[in-house]
């Protein structure tokens, strides 16, 4: 073979080898499966945490009764007065202020339960998320034990063998971890004011020019 041949076989050769490495067949997986909304029910803080929260949903359900029973008592005191105002009449001073004080009394507690509500899905959602933290790592922590490759939700499953099921492994990971969970989000992040845009400078209005002698 001349040099020319043998150069050419082997740039061949070179272009040649990364598709070979490239199809190799994957390892075959190793699966486990977790069942995370067991984990983030039953934990021992989990558990605390949602016990917390579900006060906090049994408050705002009082508090938004309370505020109902009183729009309502505040409706029924209203409606004779209104009934008793003649056809094509207006009523008077004390009885329109009575019913402008009566529709913001609705827009005030609409105003306060959406809030609180708010709050709340927040604070939901920031326990969540706490709880992911820890669960994270421990799973990563079982996978290694186990000789896991790919861990996959219960949720998402139609069915799986109990073999296969890491989550109490897991769930004992998460149970160390003794810090209690916030339960109140922080605050949402303000949006920072737009700055005012710039005065635009008004145009001099023409002045006459001094005529020549």
């Amino acid at each position: 073979m001349n040099r020319y041949l043998l150069s050419s076989a082997l740039a061949a050769l070179a272009l040649a080898t990364p598709a070979a490495v490239s199809a190799q067949p994957l390892p075959a997986p190793v699966i486990a499966v977790v069942n995370l909304d067991q984990i983030f029910g039953t934990c021992t803080q989990c558990s605390v945490a949602n016990t917390q929260l579900q006060a906090q949903g049994a408050a705002l359900q009082s508090r938004a009764q309370t505020l109902a029973n009183q729009i309502d008592a505040e409706a029924r005191a209203i409606q004779p007065l209104a009934n008793a105002i003649p056809a094509g009449g207006q009523p008077d001073a004390a009885l329109a202020a009575r019913i402008q004080g009566f529709q913001q009394m609705q827009q005030n507690a609409d105003r306060e339960v959406s809030a609180e509500r708010e709050r709340i899905q927040r604070n939901i959602a920031y326990v969540r998320q706490q709880i992911g933290q820890r669960i994270q790592p421990a799973i990563t922590t079982v996978m290694q034990q186990r000789g896991a490759t790919v861990v996959m939700d219960r949720a998402g499953l139609i069915t799986a063998s109990p073999t296969l099921d890491i989550t109490p492994a897991v769930l004992a990971i998460v149970n160390q971890n003794n810090t209690p969970l916030n339960i109140n989000a922080p605050p949402p992040q303000q949006q920072p004011a737009a700055a005012p845009t710039p005065a635009q400078p008004q145009p001099q209005p023409n002045r006459p020019r001094p005529q020549g002698r």
